[in-house]
């Protein structure tokens, strides 16, 4: 039995610096050569990063994905065995592992260049149930089919499995008739504005609208992030409040994955959501300040030691 089990794409990533990537981006580099001012190699995905939080944060990890046969799912592969997550990877024999090349520039925003591999083609056949028993599971599923992921839900609901579910773009556009049976299985649901306002068809000026919507629709808890707005976390009984931790910004990429695998991974140690917003909060500043999706994942002791997130402050009132 694990402490949890996260679901969905694993990636192989490079992290490619340079000033001159606007130039590139525009059209007028094509054809010529640019310095890259560094090379960063690293691994992403929705399962594996939030793996790396959970047994980072001492929990028993288990991890699902798909990768190809080759030399990026070895990579992938010994980085999570590093990270103490017992593998239940798939392997495809035709299709190759997924592959992002970010180009990222001095200010933290970055230009994703994506090869979707074997990620997407997880199928109910790949499985076997009987080794994802867990207490909770972390569904990211990127994309992942709706018939795959449904059924993956229903065996972890019949055996009381708690869900955190964070939807990709592709089950986000599927619209919030669509979920429902899905969010009826789930404890929390996990989202930012945009994916919000894309799900319920309510404009993002109206995030008070936009939340009540989803927190009618979500039995369990709703985490909502607003970017350098913080976040708000509703239980059904209490709306909780939140702002960001300051600190440098180096790179954007798996804030969304740290915040929300910290949260859950404060609400399984603590059960409390005020310990989880901290959790993830610090978790989402600590990765943003390094290069990559899991460099600067927070470990158990990180958090405990330093004092910064303590006072960190949120602001409770009535659903």
């Amino acid at each position: 039995m694990y402490d949890i089990i996260t679901i969905g794409s694993a990636t192989r990533d490079v992290f490619l610096l340079s000033k001159n990537f606007k130039t590139l981006l525009s059209g007028s580099g094509f054809g010529k050569k640019f310095e890259i001012k560094k090379a960063v190699f690293s691994t992403g995905g929705g399962s594996t990063n939030a793996a790396t939080t959970f047994s980072r944060q001492g929990l028993k990890t288990a991890a699902l994905f798909k990768t190809g046969s080759d030399e990026s799912a070895d990579y992938i592969l010994d980085k999570i065995k590093k990270e103490k997550i017992i593998s239940l990877a798939v392997k495809d024999k035709n299709k190759g592992s997924d592959y992002s090349t970010i180009l990222l520039d001095s200010s933290g925003e970055r230009t994703v260049l994506v090869h979707y591999g074997a990620s997407s083609d997880l199928k109910i056949s790949d499985i076997h149930f009987g080794k994802i028993k867990s207490k909770w599971a972390y569904i990211a599923p990127g994309d992942i089919s709706f018939e795959t992921i449904e059924k993956i839900l229903s065996n972890l609901h019949k055996n009381k499995t708690f869900v955190a579910f964070n939807p990709s773009k592709k089950f986000i556009e599927m619209g919030l008739k669509k979920l429902k049976p899905l969010l009826d299985k789930t404890e929390v649901l996990i989202l930012n504005l945009e994916e919000g306002s894309a799900l319920t068809g309510i404009s993002r000026k109206k995030e008070k609208e936009i939340f009540k919507k989803l927190d009618r629709a979500e039995k369990g808890i709703v985490v909502m992030t607003n970017g350098r707005k913080g976040v708000v976390v509703s239980d059904g009984k209490n709306i909780y409040h939140a702002g960001i931790l300051g600190g440098r910004v180096i790179d954007r990429t798996g804030a969304g994955d740290a915040f929300g695998s910290g949260f859950v991974a404060g609400l399984i140690r603590k059960n409390s959501i005020e310990y989880a917003i901290r959790l993830g909060s610090a978790n989402a500043t600590s990765v943003v300040g390094k290069i990559g999706a899991k460099e600067g994942i927070l470990t158990k002791s990180d958090f405990e030691k330093s004092g910064r997130w303590k006072n960190f402050p949120i602001k409770m009132v009535k659903a």
